[in-house]
């Protein structure tokens, strides 16, 4: 196994112990091609390229020369880049943008037509709120011959906040941070914040009627569903009042959250507030969608990195979903499997999977979904001294840490307890963060400027 981990690039990732805290030689390569891995995932999906490829192929069937006007909306982890890029392509014939980006991320050369307005994320802020009413304003009384290019990226919901009519800010930062920790799916999150919003769910395509809507999005959603992605701004909603009051009841949120959120959705419910713009409606008649990057070409990158080194490859899933530390013993089952029966596939294996986990948070600890599961999976596969699992976000931001994720091998729980680490405890207190942070074994990326949710890495040698 030893000829399948040499030669490798170096990596743009600062990893700092993560290479050093092997037991064995091997482990340490494997470790080095986990590196080779990060990098070419991350590669895959940058947002800079993946909108040049873009232009090469489609750009030129918008007819950009025949509109009036070309303005660019939008917001997410990604559309910094993308944003830049778009500029670089359409030049003068684009007129002006307004774009939602994370704090810290403001590149250091500015598009000339863009203004970016950096916001919070995960929890919305003023700032967002005010870009997002400036979008609206921007897009507000174009006609016919005008272009709306949105850009749409992970991180949108959030980056673009806008409350509806009588719901504040603050209302809708309460009722994003309870969903979040409640353990319900983005989807189910963004059921709610649509109806609690006055751009997502298609309405921001509504104020923009009849210009021309162009949608490049990068896709942080399972399944790549157009509606689900920063809440669907640009598209159809096929959900309702009476679906976002279903999932604050499924949690049992609905004396918990603020009342007026409350009475918001049941007015919805009885017709007093429109619902979001529904399939069918004129507002979609002249719109244009198209991902040009997502998790299925990041595993794709994987892949091909893993058969490069020898590997035997399987993509277990592209929709990886549920609670992370349940996906975990899931895992550690799989290993076990190809480990003593060499099932799905042989030694040396590589498994990917893809998606976004949960977690219910119950603890005090610090952690996120990424590190929970790899925590959890370490429980399983200790002794079984070959076996590696590493789970990081594209976006290089795990949760609320520093971290993109964590790796384990059968040797992590040793370790651990020689340490007078007790992982069943620091699982329980959901503080996988301090555990690996104890052990060097937090992957640290920093921020990657894209995402497309999660990648998982399990090898079995």
């Amino acid at each position: 196994m030893d000829s399948n981990f040499n030669n490798l690039s170096e990596p743009f990732t600062m990893m700092g112990d993560f290479i050093q805290n092997c037991q064995t030689p091997e482990l340490r390569k494997t470790r080095e091609f986990l590196i080779k891995l990060i990098n070419s995932v991350i590669e895959s999906v940058e947002p800079s390229s993946a909108m040049r490829n873009w232009a090469k192929i489609e750009a030129e069937k918008l007819g950009i020369e025949d509109y009036e006007k070309a303005v660019v909306v939008g917001g997410g982890k990604a559309c910094a880049a993308m944003a830049i890029a778009l500029e670089q392509i359409l030049g003068d014939r684009l007129t002006a943008g307004i774009v939602n980006i994370s704090k810290g991320t403001m590149p250091k050369t500015s598009p000339r037509k863009v203004e970016f307005v950096e916001a919070s994320h995960p929890i919305p802020d003023k700032l967002g709120m005010e870009g997002s009413r400036r979008m609206l304003d921007l897009v507000s009384g174009l006609g016919q011959q005008d272009l709306v290019i949105c850009l749409i990226s992970g991180g949108g919901s959030a980056l673009m906040p806008l409350p509806a009519e009588g719901v504040t800010l603050s209302e809708l930062q309460e009722v994003t941070l309870l969903l979040l920790k409640s353990g319900a799916t983005i989807q189910e999150v963004n059921v709610v914040r649509k109806h609690l919003s006055a751009v997502k769910g298609g309405q921001l395509a509504r104020a923009a009627y009849p210009a021309r809507v162009v949608s490049l999005i990068i896709s942080d959603v399972v399944g790549d569903r157009l509606d689900s992605i920063a809440s669907g701004p640009t598209y159809p909603d096929i959900t309702t009042y009476s679906d976002a009051l279903s999932v604050l009841e499924k949690y049992k949120l609905q004396k918990r959250v603020p009342p007026r959120i409350m009475t918001h959705l049941i007015n919805g419910v009885k017709g007093v507030i429109p619902e979001t713009p529904k399939v069918g409606e004129e507002c979609f008649q002249n719109a244009y969608y198209k991902i040009i990057a997502s998790n299925t070409d990041a595993l794709a990158a994987g892949a091909k990195v893993g058969r490069a080194h020898s590997l035997n490859v399987h993509i277990l899933t592209t929709t990886m979903q549920g609670e992370a530390r349940e996906v975990g013993e899931y895992l550690s089952r799989v290993a076990r499997e190809v480990y003593e029966n060499e099932r799905p596939i042989p030694k040396p294996a590589l498994l990917l999977l893809g998606g976004e986990t949960t977690v219910t948070v119950k603890g005090e600890g610090s952690g996120g979904r990424n590190q929970e599961l790899v925590l959890s999976t370490a429980l399983g596969i200790a002794g079984l001294n070959t076996t590696t699992i590493m789970s990081f976000s594209t976006d290089g931001v795990d949760g609320p840490t520093d971290a993109a994720g964590a790796v384990a091998d059968g040797f992590t729980i040793q370790r651990a307890e020689q340490l007078g680490l007790d992982p069943s405890c620091y699982l329980e207190n959901n503080d996988s963060y301090h555990f690996f942070q104890e052990l060097g074994d937090l992957v640290i990326t920093g921020a990657t400027g894209t995402n497309v949710m999660d990648v998982t890495a399990l090898i079995v040698n």
